[in-house]
């Protein structure tokens, strides 16, 4: 079934489901009919077709396999915490390299390099000595947006700007380049692409996602599966040059509350089915072998442990044949389970954990003994490694051979290939919008002076992004993009082809002399690169006053300025496009700066070269505010001008929409209840969580109930019962950055009733790995038994632990692994005061 006629056959299902009779309905009838619908999610008739010979080989390997095959099969271990004895002794299913991994740690390891190390890797799995049954283990890499964890290789646009094109015939030809510089170094999987529905751009990985329109996502999503893998009913169905593909992050992971990264998608399963699953309905149809489950949530269930989304709608209801892999030790955020024990994902549908660090070994003994009492079923076990087996099958790796002797295999040609970074240059061209042209600035002539200015100029590493090389995609120079061209050095060559001259100053300055003042000045600028977790935002504004002054300033001298914003996400930016002549959005270009200025420049007679193309592919917002609160944008989706199109557009409003912080500049966050947007929470110490929603919570070793202090229910009284960590804590985003800089201090009232037995510790939670504590334990034992006082802990002392203040997730939690009475009252965030734990 083609994507088209799925959608119309979802459409008459629900129309279907929606619709009734017009006379007088029987009370039973009229009680069906006040219930919710079911929603009805689709069979996908994927065209990678079942195999009964392939079925039979899959039924003969599980029959030779033991316990401890099978287990093996369920782990993917990091290339860092791995060695291919390791593969060998617990019969890996497979490996990865996270972002900023490489072989032997070398950020340099050449492609030869790579494909040495599958080799050894590749060799331990076929082993079968000890016992050992020859099951080829697969690596999996995140190359995203190119193969862009190795120098050298071609770097296309982020997904935000495919998204941008329209264009995907030509995702398909971007991501077969990507397969084959991914098979050139060995590794036989990608997790790509990224089928998100980005609804609040305030989240951090929106430029992964190709757009907001789930119609366009599924239309790429499709393109991208079929050019890493291969079209499914073709011979060359993933063969050589062709890998293995993953849909992810499965599902709504675009959807989630304030765009918080990792958060809880609060939504109706209709809108599940609506806006954050097509993409999914037509990676299935195009073949795709893998599914990855978000790190979020929808309606307070974390998808790592999600039965029925995982089990009864995507395999059962929408047919999925391959597996489920999971993200990053996402499995320990299920309710209950640990990093080292997880049997609650298994039994929802996980296939295979991502454990990538030193305790999957830890992980892998609890699984294996979760299988011999029956906690996880011998069935379940068993239909997860059938699923493995049957993508390693399809992908011919037990045919294949040791990476090196595959084609093209080491090949140092294909990475970066000439081919491959020609495409990227069209990606370039074709993902511009341009959304302010006075005066009909652009085209320029190319025998033009030119002044190239801003920090983006010439920094390839800025226009590439994040995920490129490093995980944020910082870290990086110049030098670590061999072969690439940043958007200054496509700028030069272009005027320089025809006469002209173009100097790069980052600063805007330039000499003072009439005969060589420039023509028009090139403003590069816009966000450093970011990647999960770290690019969530808590608005829509860019801020960075010397970009704005730099334009001003260039402006005030009477050039024409042109500005080029670099970004994953359409920011708030009215003041910066009234001080520019043009504006164009270039996303996040890649390697290929050149294909900037193939559109900026006319051709050598003075004719058009390439025209904008480019539409936006997200909304942009006509203030800081996020545009998921409501409101019309400056630019709808879709908008963006060509050289045939009126370009002028007129003084927008510099008011950024935000409101200003309180004068008292303080931050309430509890103050007899939860302030509004916050929200409290209990984790037990098998990180069950409970939303605190009345006057008594309670989970196992941990209590919260509303107590009195001045008045009825003000205050809450904790109760930490057993040994084990647990904690309580106020949750919703905030930027607390602005207090950091004001001697700010996170301040509370307490009464300890019973002193702590263990360590207690206050801390801010920012994201998984990002965040910091305070041990307090000792200030609590001093405490005058029933006695209220008031405790204030310096926001330095936490930023200086690690804590980002400007990504802040919970700014207030408390947790003790001993037994502990306490009482809370009035929590909240104050500036310039002096501390009672300060840091300097």
């Amino acid at each position: 079934m083609t994507i088209n006629r799925l959608w119309s056959a979802c459409a008459g299902l629900l129309l279907a489901a929606g619709l009734g009779g017009c006379g007088e309905k029987p009370a039973e009838e009229t009680r069906l009919a006040q219930e919710p619908a079911p929603v009805p999610w689709p069979t996908i008739a994927s065209r990678a077709t079942r195999d009964e010979a392939l079925e039979q080989r899959i039924e003969t390997l599980l029959a030779r396999m033991t316990a401890e095959h099978k287990v093996g099969q369920l782990i993917q271990a990091e290339l860092k915490e791995v060695t291919p004895e390791d593969v060998k002794n617990y019969h890996l299913g497979a490996i990865l390299n996270g972002g900023g991994a490489f072989p032997g740690n070398n950020k340099y390891a050449e492609v030869e390099d790579w494909v040495a190390l599958a080799d050894t890797f590749y060799h331990a799995s076929m082993d079968t000595g000890d016992g050992g049954l020859p099951i080829p283990v697969i690596w999996g890499t995140d190359a995203v947006h190119g193969h862009n964890n190795v120098v050298g290789a071609t770097l296309f646009p982020h997904n935000i700007g495919l998204g941008a094109t329209r264009n995907p015939e030509l995702v398909r030809d971007i991501t077969r380049a990507t397969a084959r510089e991914v098979a050139a170094t060995g590794i036989d999987w990608t997790f790509s692409p990224t089928l998100a529905v980005a609804r609040d751009i305030r989240w951090g990985r929106s430029y992964e996602a190709y757009s907001e329109d789930p119609q366009l996502v599924a239309r790429f999503g499709a393109a991208a599966v079929e050019g890493l893998q291969g079209a499914a009913e073709s011979e060359d169905f993933l063969r050589a040059g062709h890998i293995i593909a993953t849909a992810k992050h499965f599902i709504a992971d675009g959807g989630t509350l304030d765009g918080v990264d990792r958060g809880d998608a609060a939504i109706s399963e209709q809108e599940l089915l609506e806006i954050h699953a097509p993409g999914y309905f037509a990676a299935i149809e195009a073949g795709v072998q893998t599914v990855m489950a978000s790190f979020s949530s929808w309606q307070g269930e974390k998808l790592h442990g999600h039965r029925y989304l995982l089990t009864e709608v995507l395999k059962n209801k929408m047919g999925f044949d391959g597996f489920v892999v999971g993200d990053w030790n996402g499995h320990e955020f299920v309710s209950g389970c640990t990093r080292v024990s997880c049997p609650q994902s298994i039994n929802a549908g996980l296939d295979m954990f991502m454990a990538p660090d030193a305790s999957w070994k830890q992980l892998y003994a609890n699984t294996l003994a979760q299988v011999k009492s029956g906690e996880i079923p011998r069935a379940r076990l068993d239909d997860a490694v059938r699923r493995i087996l049957r993508v390693k099958l399809r992908a011919g790796l037990f045919e294949a051979g040791p990476p090196s002797a595959r084609p093209q295999a080491g090949d140092r040609s294909v990475v970066g290939a000439q081919e491959h970074r020609a495409i990227a240059r069209q990606a370039v061209r074709e993902s511009l919008v341009l959304l302010k042209n006075n005066g009909e600035l652009l085209p320029l002539a190319r025998n033009s002076r030119v002044l190239v200015a801003g920090d983006g100029a010439h920094n390839i590493g800025k226009q590439s992004g994040g995920w490129s090389i490093s995980w944020q995609g910082t870290g990086n120079s110049n030098s670590d993009f061999p072969g690439a061209t940043s958007i200054y050095q496509g700028i030069a060559a272009a005027v320089q082809s025809a006469g002209g001259h173009a100097v790069l100053s980052e600063d805007g300055s330039f000499e003072d002399d009439p005969d060589t003042a420039p023509d028009v000045a090139i403003v590069v600028f816009g966000e450093d690169p970011y990647a999960e977790m770290q690019g969530d935002i808590p608005n829509l504004a860019y801020d960075s006053e010397a970009d704005l002054q730099l334009l001003r300033q260039l402006k005030a001298q009477g050039i024409p300025v042109v500005s080029l914003f670099i970004s994953g996400r359409p920011l708030w930016v009215n003041r910066e496009i009234n001080a520019s002549d043009a504006f164009v959005a270039i996303w996040q270009p890649g390697t290929e700066g050149g294909g900037v200025a193939d559109v900026l420049f006319r051709d050598l007679e003075g004719g058009i070269q390439y025209d904008f193309v480019g539409r936006l592919p997200f909304t942009w917002p006509k203030d800081a505010q996020p545009l998921a609160a409501g409101g019309e944008p400056l630019f709808a989706l879709g908008h963006g001008l060509g050289y045939a199109d009126e370009g002028a557009l007129a003084q927008l409003p510099e008011e950024s929409g935000l409101t200003p912080r309180d004068t008292a500049q303080q931050l309430d966050i509890f103050d007899g209840r939860p302030q509004d947007p916050w929200s409290l929470e209990i984790a037990d110490a098998q990180n069950n969580r409970l939303a605190v929603t009345s006057s008594v919570a309670k989970l196992n070793g941990i209590s919260v109930r509303a107590v009195d202090r001045d008045m009825q229910e003000d205050s809450r009284r904790l109760q930490w019962r057993t040994a084990g960590s647990a904690g309580f804590y106020a949750n919703r985003r905030t930027d607390l950055s602005g207090y950091l800089q004001n001697r700010g201090a996170l301040v509370f009232d307490i009464k300890v009733d019973r002193p702590p037995t263990g360590r207690v510790q206050l801390g801010i939670n920012c994201g998984t790995d990002c965040g910091a504590t305070q041990p307090i334990s000792e200030l609590l034992k001093s405490a005058e038994p029933g006695q209220w006082r008031t405790v204030s802990v310096a926001l330095q002392c936490l930023a200086a632990e690690g804590a980002q203040l400007d990504m802040v997730l919970s700014p207030f939690y408390l947790s003790s692994d001993g037994e502990l009475d306490i009482s809370l009252h009035h929590i909240r965030v104050v500036e310039n005061i002096d501390a009672d734990i300060s840091c300097g």
